[in-house]
């Protein structure tokens, strides 16, 4: 039988590799009982060293802050500028499409404003975004109204969501704030997580472009399940357990290197 000292840097390594463990795993994998586990986890999570989470444990706090776009521009730009550039090549040359906001959505839109269209309509409730893309040639951009939220700089609220009811688009690119095993896709408030619900009924695929940060996390606002997801793209340092959890949800995974 292990030692504590044993147990706890075995736990500590499946974190380091996994992002996240659950206690009933390394109880059977150990042959110890649970108890013995929740115990050994309360212990690293005095010192510091893991969060505990409902029968798991990962290595920080998951819940995550409603932070400043200017301040998620600066967080992970290559990775978002691959994730961006991916993708574009998912889109057609006549398509109708909604975007929603972030620091990896405006990526997005930076890469679409490069290329050339034949008629590109997008709908949008993001500022930034549709000021950048109006100045694009052949993309036609509908700016939705409503409540400006200051941090996002995207409108939210009952105006926003009444103008998507005679929208009919073929995809819906978005970004998020927390991709998690438990609680599925989750964003920072709840007017954006409502706001993007009624994106996902006026579109016919839904794809989310995060970076491998976001898996594990925890926004405030529930937008959906996992299997609610037709497309992930994200960058190779998404976690190995991740990768299967996504895919075994059905979801069409896109790493970009």
């Amino acid at each position: 039988m292990l030692s504590i000292a044993e147990r706890h840097k075995y736990i500590l390594d499946k974190l380091n590799k996994y992002g996240f463990v659950r206690i009933t795993d390394v109880a059977n994998e150990l042959g110890v009982t649970k108890v013995t586990i929740r115990k050994d986890v309360k212990i690293l999570e005095s010192k510091g060293l893991l969060y505990k989470v409902h029968g798991s444990a990962r290595p920080a706090n998951p819940h995550v802050a409603d932070l400043d776009v200017h301040v998620k521009d600066n967080i992970n730009r290559d990775a978002k500028r691959l994730i961006a550039q991916r993708a574009v090549e998912l889109l057609d040359d006549n398509d109708s499409i909604i975007i929603a906001s972030g620091s990896t959505i405006y990526s997005f839109a930076e890469e679409i404003k490069m290329r050339q269209w034949h008629h590109l309509n997008i709908v949008t409730p993001f500022l930034r975004l549709g000021v950048l893309l109006n100045e694009a040639e052949n993309v036609n951009v509908v700016q939705l109204g409503g409540t400006v939220h200051k941090k996002s700089l995207s409108v939210l609220g009952e105006e926003a969501s009444r103008s998507l009811d005679d929208c009919i688009c073929s995809k819906l690119f978005f970004g998020v704030d927390g991709i998690d095993l438990e609680h599925g896709i989750t964003t920072s408030t709840l007017d954006e997580a409502k706001l993007t619900r009624k994106m996902m009924k006026a579109s016919s695929q839904n794809i989310v472009l995060a970076d491998s940060s976001k898996f594990g996390q925890r926004g405030f606002g529930r937008i959906c399940a996992l299997e609610d997801i037709d497309v992930i793209i994200t960058d190779d340092g998404i976690p190995e357990q991740m990768v299967t959890i996504v895919e075994e949800a059905g979801v069409d995974l896109i790493i970009v290197r």
